[in-house]
């Protein structure tokens, strides 16, 4: 299952990968989010996965979208393997039963997704963001390379990670960096459901929060 939302056309068959007046110089941020039956892609599987129009950044000035809702990839994948954690499981509540008979083939899948961040991104540079980098990114990246006709349109190093981002702005280690430590006012208020679109929102929602975060407190 494929869900995608554009605005205010929807994505052409073959996406136009540059734009009028582009500039490959300018970042065009994703939240990504996945949801996986293991901790590492290959042996185990991922799930589902959501993207988000998460804003541009020309280096002087963030440009938050108007309805982080309104630009969003999300797909459901079939299984390709056998092994798999009850445990990642019984977080994310998917039915990998379903997904077997269901859900949609990966290369079909991260093709399209390719061809979506590209589209969006319109000739800026497209930036994977998540919180943490390290397992998302993993899964995405893994994803695109083996199953994308197209490869990875963040190439191998267009990301960005929040919680560092996070640590450097607030001024603390990395170990008090975590979503229950970070400032009130800048988390989000919308529920984390284990949902990777509702969660891929959620997370661009706390990025823009921060990259517009000015400190003029001190701390």
């Amino acid at each position: 299952m494929m869900i995608q939302r554009m605005s205010p056309a929807s994505l052409p068959t073959r996406a136009r990968w540059t734009a009028p007046n582009a500039d490959a110089s300018i970042d065009a941020y994703f939240s990504a989010d996945v949801e996986t039956d293991g901790p590492i892609p290959g042996p185990y599987s991922m799930l589902s996965f959501a993207l988000v129009h998460a804003g541009t950044f020309d280096g002087f000035e963030y440009t938050r979208p108007e309805r982080l809702e309104a630009t969003t990839f999300y797909s459901e994948l079939k299984p390709i393997s056998e092994h798999f954690e009850p445990e990642a499981l019984a977080v994310n509540g998917l039915d990998r039963n379903r997904l077997l008979r269901e859900g949609a083939d990966p290369r079909e899948a991260l093709t399209k997704a390719a061809e979506w961040v590209r589209h969006v991104a319109a000739g800026r540079r497209p930036i994977l963001v998540a919180y943490p980098l390290s397992f998302d990114w993993s899964w995405m990246y893994w994803y695109f390379v083996n199953f994308s006709k197209s490869g990875s349109p963040f190439n191998h190093s267009g990301c960005f990670d929040l919680k560092t981002a996070y640590a450097i702005k607030a001024g603390v280690p990395i170990a008090r960096a975590g979503r229950d430590q970070m400032r009130h006012d800048l988390l989000p208020d919308r529920p984390h459901t284990h949902n990777a679109l509702d969660d891929a929102i959620q997370q661009a929602e706390l990025f823009a929060n921060v990259f517009e975060w000015k400190r003029d407190d001190g701390g």
